[in-house]
């Protein structure tokens, strides 16, 4: 992993966890394994452009969970509820701190750091495209799938700070089995797209 990379994981750790105003540059350095100077010398513009790059990162990873996480099942209602019931097992996992830095950021920066609420906007939007398509694929109408990629996030970033607050993960699996019920709604007036069926008929047959 690059140096740039490495210090990018390793804020995007720290905001998880304490945010942004209590990330120090030089707590940033011990935990990136780099020096200050370092740090400046990737990130000319400082604490605030490592955050940025920190978002842009997270981003990146997480969008890319969707497809991970969702293919495996051929229920996408199912797959659904199987997605929060991960995200609370993680959560639980690492002690209730397992925040998503996206939504920690804009919550705490959005009225005081402009450019960083501008990145999360930037990533929020590229999850709401990519996650929009995705569902596409998976055969709801285009309408439906951007609805969808909505209430998954707006789930998940609220599950996060009730699961944190109450040391609980109920906040994840009631929002699953919700939005589960409510995406088998739209399953059920959807047909299979033509790629999809295919797919699970070479599941079945083995070809």
């Amino acid at each position: 992993m690059d140096t740039d990379e490495r210090i990018a994981l390793a804020m995007a750790e720290l905001l998880r966890k304490q945010g942004y105003a209590a990330t120090g540059i030089n707590q940033l350095a011990r935990a990136a394994g780099a020096p200050t100077g370092s740090l400046y010398h990737h990130f000319k513009g400082g604490k605030r452009e490592i955050a940025a790059a920190a978002l842009r990162q997270t981003g990146a990873a997480y969008i890319q969970l969707l497809p991970l996480l969702l293919d495996a099942h051929d229920d996408l209602a199912a797959g659904i509820e199987a997605l929060f019931a991960q995200a609370a097992e993680d959560m639980r996992d690492t002690g209730w701190a397992n925040m998503c830095p996206v939504g920690t950021v804009t919550a705490e920066t959005a009225d005081t750091e402009p450019e960083l609420r501008e990145v999360a906007a930037e990533v929020m939007g590229t999850w709401v495209e990519t996650g929009s398509r995705y569902f596409t694929t998976r055969g709801l109408a285009e309408t439906d799938s951007r609805t969808v990629v909505f209430a998954v996030l707006s789930a998940l970033e609220g599950a996060f700070v009730l699961a944190r607050g109450l040391r609980s993960a109920e906040p994840f699996h009631a929002a699953g089995r919700t939005i589960k019920t409510y995406v088998a709604s739209l399953c059920t007036e959807q047909p299979k797209t033509p790629t999809r069926a295919r797919a699970q008929s070479g599941k079945r047959t083995g070809t």
